[in-house]
């Protein structure tokens, strides 16, 4: 029986599928087991960037441990087309106050731009009614960064098989 092995993505195939979606899921080191979190990101071409909550299971594991694997995917409905991309780094609370005011901008753009449901604030402290630009404040939030990424991986479907 033969083994087939999915292709790999090139550069430029991942950092556009980063470049497009806008949630991943966080796996950070947990008690016995991993922890995995949706998280909603930005990405300025350079890194990618995500606010979590000052509270909850997310922010005990990364005080504790940094490392984690970030996956970002995208496929269609009936599967004949998916691709995903895994980066195991670890997580850096952003301190610059520029730095955080940009990254912040980013995500109320994002949410802005693409039409997002503002139900997404509930996900990051905020009531579902506050304008979008409460994000723009620190009180609820901090702000993290993906550093020391050692190997991307990305996989895509096989072309040309779909029945």
């Amino acid at each position: 029986m033969e083994i087939i092995k999915m292709p790999r993505m090139d550069r430029s195939e991942y950092d556009r599928l980063i470049e497009e979606e806008h949630i991943c899921r966080i796996a950070f080191k947990g008690e016995s087991h991993p922890y995995i979190a949706p998280f909603l990101y930005v990405f300025d071409g350079q890194h990618m960037y995500f606010l979590s909550t000052r509270y909850g299971k997310k922010q005990e594991y990364f005080s504790k441990d940094p490392y984690v694997s970030v996956e970002v995917e995208r496929y269609a409905k009936d599967l004949s087309q998916f691709s995903f991309v895994t980066l195991p780094g670890s997580l850096a609370q952003v301190e610059d106050a520029s730095e955080k005011l940009r990254v912040r901008q980013m995500f109320v753009d994002l949410i802005k731009g693409r039409n997002i449901s503002q139900n997404i604030l509930s996900a990051l402290g905020h009531l579902p009614g506050e304008p979008v630009e409460a994000l723009l404040d620190e009180g609820k939030t901090s702000v993290w960064k993906l550093v020391r990424v050692k190997e991307i991986i990305g996989l895509k479907a096989l072309s040309g098989h779909d029945s």
